[in-house]
């Protein structure tokens, strides 16, 4: 071993990595392959604990393993991984922006259930009234032949009267 070279316990405890990471992260290309001691015991360089440095924040983000990978490949090629690297961060914020779109409208369909809540009969129901009501795919109705009117992301409302008999 050569001077600050480092053993995979060493690496786990001063990178919060667990030793099962480690070895994840190598087989999945991220970490190059360690040096080997003749008794088979893995050995880093100092510098993998910048790039577990790197990959702990990039997770941190939303990247996933596979996005790391490309990042990784990218600048292992001599090229700058920055341009990229935007684009993903592009897609990501558009990402989130459409999943708190879909959970806004979740959690105000929650809501008007809760203010429009009724005691129903159970044997209106096949299992709960409330529910039963507030979430059906577009163009599908409830029981009584009426469009429903709570909002489901992904859902568009139909006017009542009009596409539905």
């Amino acid at each position: 071993m050569g001077r600050g070279d480092l053993l995979i316990g060493e690496v786990a405890k001063r990178s919060g990595a667990s030793r099962k990471a480690l070895r994840l992260y190598e087989a999945a290309g991220i970490l190059p392959a360690p040096r080997r001691t003749r008794s088979g015991y893995r050995v880093y360089d100092p510098d993998t604990l910048d790039l577990l440095s790197f990959i702990r924040q990039a997770k941190r983000l939303g990247f996933t393993l596979d996005e790391i990978k490309e990042i990784v490949a990218i600048k292992r090629a001599g090229r700058i991984p920055c341009p990229h690297v935007r684009d993903l961060v592009r897609a990501k914020a558009e990402e989130l922006d459409q999943r708190l779109t879909d959970l806004k409208e979740v959690r105000d369909g929650l809501r008007d259930l809760l203010t429009r809540w009724r005691s129903l009969r159970p044997s209106k129901a096949a299992v709960c009234p409330h529910i039963e009501r507030a979430s059906r795919p577009k163009g599908e109705v409830r029981g009584d032949g009426k469009p429903e009117d709570v909002p489901v992301p992904g859902v568009q409302r139909v006017p009542r009267g009009r596409g539905h008999r």
